[in-house]
C-alpha cells in the first residue's frame, strides 16, 4: 500500500481497515470478508482525479481485487477470493 501511495504521490486516507465480523455486517459486508482478516483497506476518494491516481497506483503495484465506490476505493489481497476482479456498487 505504501508503494502505491508513493507512486500516486497523494495522501492515502484510510477510511476502513480491520473490522470485527459485527462491524463488517453493520456496514453491509458479509461478516467474513477481507476486512475481517486484516487483508483489506478502504481509501477515501474525493474526486475523479484522486480516483484515477489511486486506481493507477494500486494496479501498478499489483493489487488485483479492487472495488470502486462513490467516495472510496476498496483494495484487498485476499487470495481465497476471486482474483483479477474490479467491481463497483
Amino acid at each position: 500500500l505504501e508503494r502505491a501511495r508513493e507512486f500516486a504521490n497523494i495522501p492515502f486516507i484510510i477510511t476502513s481497515g480491520l473490522r470485527t465480523p459485527t462491524q463488517d455486517i453493520e456496514v453491509g459486508g458479509s461478516g467474513d470478508g477481507a476486512h475481517t482478516k486484516g487483508l483489506a483497506v478502504d481509501l477515501r476518494c474525493r474526486n475523479s482525479r484522486e480516483r484515477f491516481l489511486i486506481l493507477q497506483a494500486l494496479f501498478y503495484v499489483g493489487f488485483n481485487r479492487i472495488g470502486v465506490e462513490v467516495d472510496h476505493i476498496h483494495a484487498d489481497i485476499d487470495v481465497s477470493r476471486d482474483l483479477n476482479v474490479c467491481w463497483r456498487s
